[in-house]
């Protein structure tokens, strides 16, 4: 047994091809290869360093330019006169309080869109003195106490602090510039301006090339804390990785690991702020050509080819004919002849074992055609099935016709609407079994639905279609507004009938048909959210798990499904600001009937 395991070993094509390419290509390559890793880490290394650093120093040059003009907006919204009457003196009674909260809010809606901000608030330097101006603002009287605010309220010196809100509020990581001001004619503290500078605005400096996977772009504050991330905050508020890197303070470049992962990384300093802007380019992306390596890779690869024929002979006479052969048999069991006939089946090494696995495919094919045949027949019995069926929905739409028509006759009007929307309903909903119909019919079935829902409250829907003309007649994914509208009335006229309000518009954005629905209710909690963008097996498994937000998710899966995740529905709610969803569905090709047409 012994003595026939390298016989064995040897049998094997793969084995055999391991055995050659190892001896005429892999050795020489080894000694090459060392050669060549030294010289492209030199040129990847100074030539990766030129580049970074000269978009390093003009990314920092725009950066404190934008930083320069907020500040400069922030000083005029500080110096308007009326923001300084308003907090020159403190409000004695609730009556006050409130007058001074319509004129400031009146005052900043007009000043903080001129600043370049995600959000600009302004906060009195005491807070608690103006309960209902905090309260309006959505803050709270706390924040008096909060590190940040203490800090600015003692400093003549605007400050910078890292905020990561709550979800809901906003997902992602807020670089709030705060400024403490005082009269314009004295120096008696005022109040506090607040301005949110959010992942966006800060990506149109420092965005990475598109040309290197996995690069990152940080600005690092004072004490080494990530201030922003490129890759979507994945670091952001977390100490940087290599701390012995931020205490040297030194521009420049050199290669870090960090969690595993060889960077390299080229900071510079800022001029304006005690912080830093690295680039972390992973070394693995990094590429380069040196000449030196490239003749010397042409020899080698002249001598190489010389061995390779004799390798390509070999393997032609071997392996090559056996597989020809298996070829034509093969194509002789296309045009349905399955006799097989295996000369070449004894063989041990691969070609012996495509050879007897394609005689156990010609047996499990002979298997599958009966099988397919017994199928057909199951199809056929299944279609009957269905076409006995399908008198049902016209039964349903004579029955509802002839209750109405009762209804009419008795004098209730009201019966009579309901059963007519609902019979409207169900045809909008089964749409003669198409799956795509027009934009126009959605909005049919969603009136006629609003229609039933007010028949069942016995309350008016305050809803407000506002809606393209040019837009109407567009093919259209059917089901996907009524749901959205469903849940709109579920989470804001249900819980307030007097102020809930609902808006629905569609307008055309390029190649695209955008739906927006806004409500003023109390937004989707965070558990619907989360289940959204969760996949079906996360949802199931999910512990206490409840039926919240079907509809949305129906809506979100079709539309994932047939166009792809750019079409995923964006969602913007939270508590106080109300819930807006956006839709976004492709102009379909005319005459598109069903879901194999779209997109064709």
């Amino acid at each position: 047994m012994i003595r026939r395991k390298p016989i064995q070993m040897l049998s094997s094509f793969r084995n055999r091809m391991i055995l050659i390419f190892f001896v005429i290509i892999i050795l020489p390559f080894l000694l090459f290869a060392y050669y060549a890793h030294i010289k492209s880490i030199e040129g990847i290394m100074n030539a990766n360093t030129t580049i970074q650093t000269s978009y390093l120093l003009q990314a920092r040059k725009n950066f404190e330019i934008y930083l320069n003009d907020v500040n400069d907006q922030i000083n005029v919204l500080i110096g308007n006169k009326r923001i300084q009457e308003l907090l020159e003196r403190e409000p004695k009674n609730p009556a006050e309080e409130e007058s001074f909260t319509v004129n400031m809010l009146t005052v900043l809606y007009q000043t903080t869109p001129l600043v370049d901000a995600f959000r600009v608030r302004l906060f009195p330097i005491d807070p608690r003195t103006y309960p209902t101006y905090m309260s309006t603002i959505g803050e709270s009287e706390t924040v008096v106490g909060e590190e940040w605010f203490q800090r600015s309220k003692a400093s003549i010196s605007p400050t910078w602090h890292l905020s990561e809100p709550a979800r809901g509020k906003s997902a992602r990581p807020l670089l709030m510039y705060v400024k403490r001001f005082s009269g314009l004619y004295d120096q008696t503290p005022r109040g506090i301006i607040a301005a949110d500078l959010s992942e966006d605005q800060i990506k149109r400096y420092f965005s990475p090339s598109d040309q290197v996977e996995d690069q990152k772009l940080l600005l690092l504050g004072e004490d080494g804390t990530v201030l922003y991330d490129s890759t979507a905050n994945e670091w952001t508020g977390k100490p940087f990785p290599a701390r012995s890197y931020i205490d040297a303070r030194e521009d420049g470049s050199e290669s870090l690991e960090i969690k595993g992962n060889t960077y390299l990384a080229t900071s510079v300093g800022m001029d304006s702020e005690p912080w830093r802007i690295v680039s972390l380019t992973p070394m693995e992306q990094l590429t380069g050509t040196i000449d030196e390596i490239t003749r010397l890779l042409v020899i080698i690869l002249i001598v190489y080819l010389v061995c390779c024929v004799g390798v390509v002979a070999y393997i032609t006479v071997n392996y090559t004919q056996p597989i020809v052969k298996l070829v034509r048999l093969m194509r002789r069991s296309e045009s349905g002849d399955f006799r097989f006939s295996a000369p070449l089946a004894t063989r041990l090494d691969e070609v012996g074992w495509l050879y007897r696995g394609y005689g156990s495919l010609i047996d499990r094919i002979e298997g599958l055609v009966e099988e397919a045949s017994h199928s057909e027949r199951k199809k056929k019995e299944l279609e009957f099935q269905v076409l006995s069926h399908q008198i049902n929905p016209h039964f349903l739409y004579n029955t509802l016709e002839s209750i109405r028509w009762k209804a009419e006759n008795h004098g209730r009007t009201d019966i009579s609407e309901m059963v007519s929307a609902l019979g409207n309903l169900l045809r909008l909903s089964l749409n003669s079994g198409k799956e795509i119909t027009t934009l126009a019919r959605e909005i049919e079935q969603v009136k006629a639905y609003v229609l039933i829902e007010q028949a069942r409250m016995g309350k008016p829907v305050r809803i407000l279609y506002i809606i393209d003309e040019e837009t109407l007649a567009v093919p259209f994914l059917r089901l996907l507004l009524q749901p959205l509208v469903e849940n709109a009335i579920e989470h804001s006229v249900r819980q307030n009938f007097e102020q809930g309000k609902i808006v629905l518009t569609g307008r055309t954005e390029g190649r695209d048909v955008v739906i927006e629905l806004s409500d003023n209710g109390n937004g989707i909690p965070e558990e619907v959210l989360r289940r959204l963008e969760a996949d079906e097996d996360t949802r199931s498994a999910a512990p206490g798990a409840s039926r919240g937000g079907v509809g949305l998710r129906n809506v979100n899966d079709r539309l994932k499904l047939y166009f792809g995740s750019a079409y995923k529905l964006s969602i913007e709610t939270g508590e106080g600001i109300g819930t807006r969803i956006t839709l976004r569905h492709p102009i379909l090709r005319e005459g598109a009937q069903s879901t194999s047409d779209l997109l064709r």
